[in-house]
């Protein structure tokens, strides 16, 4: 390749759309004949519907359709599936009780916001008038919302077929006894109890969904604010609608940021399409803001205590865990892998911990569903190594960062060296993790920051500083190993590259983006491997139609997945022009050398252009004999293992003693992403992601009452970090390749959100060990004033 683009910043193409408000979004849609939806959601978290009178708003003018539960289960139509099943740790199965699109009279709804009908009618506003009039009878019952509660004897049951609300009981890692013997041998042994809280993903577009029935050619449209076009269709034309994939459309437009919340089958999609064909009219629903509180999935929600045991010479001895891990009222498509695959398979951390148990609970609650919020798994995993790793370096007076670079596990790369075998399955590609902290301990000035610190203990305004080092499994594959551990469907990625005639190249990924400037960074990679200008590469995505399939854009996967399987196509195009090129310079295939956009013959002057070799492609005039025209590849990617990415974030904090006030003042964040081919984009998504992150641990975090009402569900309780609230993050990456992607790279877009919360937490705990409170080992998060007041004074 040139590397004429790759590694370079190049200017996001799609954003001059986005910044002249040309996007076209899914509420930005008005199809002939459209009409409206609004959902009735239950206001009550448990409770069995006794009946529902729907005939004034029937009577209402400009309504056209009201359906309920009954009708939905008249036609004979299934709840929305699972996408991951997770057996018991005894073999037993997973608890998978039906989600259906509207709850049924005599049946129970399991959460707020649960949906028991449907208005339909030619506006929306009138259909939310009409959905005033719209009456129903409730019996309401005790709620649980706390996982750990909920899987107690006694607790109100969210789902008869799983008894103790359980979903599924699960482990990884050594045997128990080994690992219970080991924390009983230990020199040391730090624990912790903590909650990983609850977090609302609040994307800035609210999910949008438009269902649209042509009966004239007996087929479907579904437009919708979706991470996930092919999966939709795939999960609800097989299991919900029954209807024949080939008759179905799914179109994900411009969507505006998804955080892990759009790549779910929700009920809401299936709803309006399946309403469109009762009406044979199109059928739209968008979420106000309120109601996405309460119907989008959510993130975290873990409650766990962990043991790390230590020899006397501060080296790990074992880790044990034993978490609560809440998956709301229904199992969300990713849901159960979560806690399971991308939580408990990542719990080795940087660290050479020799022996390791987790015990898993996976519970049922009267809340909506949880699932995966960027990082999904990987953030709470790290929280709870580097709380830890902190922790024990309080408790044993040892610095924590020598701490740390004593248990990391060595450099490898891969190649020359094995990838790193875990005690949780996973096997790391390649990594050098002292570098990394070492480079973030020079950027902050460790031993000024220290005397800094010693002088601000005798002062009201305490300092400071966190550090989390952390890795993260993404890029997700292979299949035959996640088909193995549960998934129902494959996790490869499609690539289709079309050379046009005149050389211009149209390229179909199933990867959809959703801010990560896909547009830009996978033309990059095709006009450095064509040797071709930026501007004559254009990236499609987001439509079954015009792209094969495809398994969407989430943890990370889009370049690492989706990219590779656009570099075998273009391997492909390249194999093909290198025989036609052969053919127009008279020489043989293995004597040309293809570069900067032409085939040269080696140790000549005689070269073809790829556009004249395009040209002739599809004008087959002077053309190898068998050699079929055109130049058009497809190809699918399935990578033989996860990406590995790892990092260091630093936190410093300033602590007002008196009021418990916690200001961030500097934010440091050393990643390795692997090779990078856009550098400006990868630095906003650390910088989005480090945004989330702090949040989490400062403002954030959503709060049920005993009856299932979430009391924070509007931006007037729920607080998400706001610009003045953070620093000026200082970047700095190393970059070790990924060994078995052709690309090397390993992803970006959750680093920021996986690292970024434990530093900030165990710097707020180090500004209070060095103010003399060294009493204290944790502070629910978020960590607010009031929250930090309270424990200095405990």
């Amino acid at each position: 390749m040139s590397n004429k683009y790759i590694g370079k910043a190049v200017k996001r193409v799609e954003d001059k759309r986005f910044i002249t408000g040309k996007g076209k979004y899914t509420d930005d849609m008005i199809l002939p004949g459209q009409t409206y939806a609004y959902i009735i959601r239950s206001p009550y978290a448990h409770a069995q519907v006794k009946s529902i009178d729907i005939s004034q708003a029937l009577a209402t003018e400009g309504v056209v359709a009201v359906f309920t539960g009954d009708d939905i289960a008249q036609s004979g139509i299934n709840g929305v599936p699972a996408g991951w099943q997770v057996n018991f740790k005894n073999g037993d199965i997973m608890k998978e009780p039906p989600h259906p699109l509207l709850v049924g009279t005599g049946s129970t709804v399991k959460h707020v916001g649960d949906a028991v009908a449907v208005v339909i009618a030619e506006s929306k506003e009138i259909a939310a008038d009409a959905a005033e009039l719209v009456e129903i009878d409730y019996e309401v019952f005790d709620a649980v919302v706390n996982p750990a509660e909920a899987v107690k004897e006694g607790a109100p049951l969210v789902h008869e077929s799983a008894p103790n609300n359980i979903a599924f009981d699960w482990e990884i890692g050594n045997p128990k006894a080994e690992v219970d013997e080991a924390i009983a041998n230990s020199h040391h042994v730090t624990s912790l109890e903590f909650v990983n809280q609850r977090m609302v993903p609040n994307p800035i577009e609210p999910r949008s969904a438009i269902g649209h029935y042509e009966s004239s050619s007996d087929r479907y449209t579904l437009y919708t604010s979706t991470q996930n076009p092919h999966l939709i269709r795939l999960l609800m034309c097989a299991f919900v609608l029954g209807i024949p994939e080939h008759k179905v459309r799914v179109v994900g437009p411009d969507v505006g940021g998804g955080f892990g919340s759009k790549i779910f089958h929700y009920t809401e999609e299936a709803l309006v399409t399946w309403c469109s064909k009762q009406i044979e009219r199109p059928v739209k629903w968008t979420s106000e803001r309120s109601e996405a509180f309460i119907t989008d999935a959510h993130g975290r929600d873990h409650v766990t205590h962990a043991e790390m045991g230590f020899d006397k010479d501060g080296n790990v001895t074992a880790l044990r865990i034993k978490t609560f891990a809440n998956l709301g009222a229904y199992l969300s498509t990713f849901a159960p892998a979560v806690p399971t695959y991308l939580h408990g398979t990542l719990l080795q951390g940087l660290y050479t911990t020799p022996k390791i148990h987790l015990d898993m609970t996976c519970a049922f609650t009267h809340t909506n569903a949880v699932d995966a919020y960027r990082g999904a798994g990987r953030p709470e995993a790290t929280y709870l190594l580097e709380r830890l790793m902190d922790l024990a370096a309080h408790e044993m007076g040892v610095d924590p960062v020598e701490l740390r670079l004593k248990n990391f596990i060595p450099p490898f790369d891969g190649v020359n060296q094995p990838g790193y075998q875990t005690q949780v399955a996973l096997q790391y590609d390649s990594g050098n993790y002292h570098e990394v902290l070492r480079r973030g301990v020079a950027m902050l000035g460790y031993e000024e920051f220290r005397k800094a610190q010693t002088e601000a203990a005798q002062s009201n305004k305490l300092l400071g500083v966190g550090f989390s080092t952390y890795i993260e499994a993404c890029g997700i594959a292979p299949s035959a190993v996640v088909g193995a551990l549960g998934a129902r469907a494959g996790l490869y990625e499609v690539g289709q590259v079309r050379v046009q005639p005149t050389g211009k190249v149209s390229v179909y990924t199933g990867a959809h983006s959703h801010g990560q400037g896909h547009e830009t960074t996978f033309a990059q990679v095709v006009a450095d491997k064509l040797g071709i200008p930026l501007e004559d590469v254009e990236i499609h995505h987001g439509d079954t139609e015009t792209v094969a399939f495809g398994m969407g854009t989430y943890g990370s996967r889009s370049l690492a997945v989706g990219g590779s399987a656009i570099v075998k196509s273009l391997e492909k195009i390249i194999e093909k022009g290198a025989k036609i090129a052969a053919h127009k310079l008279e020489a043989n295939e293995e004597d040309l050398t293809f570069a900067d956009g032409k085939y040269t013959v080696n140790g000549t002057d005689k070269s073809v252009a790829f556009g004249d070799i395009a040209l002739t492609a599809y004008v087959p005039h002077n053309y190898p004999a068998g050699l079929e025209p055109g130049l058009d590849f497809s190809s699918f990617y399935d990578p033989a293992n996860f990406t590995y990415p790892y990092g260091c974030h630093i936190a410093v904090v300033e602590v007002d003693k008196e009021t418990g006030k916690v200001s961030l003042k500097r934010f440091i964040a050393v990643d390795d992403v692997g090779n990078v081919i856009n550098p400006m984009i990868v630095d906003g998504q650390i910088h989005g992601g480090l945004a989330q992150g702090i949040g989490q641990a400062l403002l954030e975090g959503a709060i049920f009452d005993e009856n299932g009402q979430l009391i924070n569900g509007s931006y007037m309780d729920y607080c998400m970090p706001r610009a003045d609230d953070l620093p000026m993050f200082e970047l700095d990456r190393t970059e070790t390749p990924c060994p078995h992607n052709p690309l090397g790279v390993k992803g970006a877009g959750e680093a920021g959100c996986i690292g970024s919360t434990p530093a900030v937490v165990n710097a707020v705990l180090d500004a209070l060990w060095s103010g003399g409170f060294g009493h204290v080992k944790d502070i629910l998060m978020p960590t607010t004033p009031e929250r930090v007041w309270r424990a200095m004074n405990s």
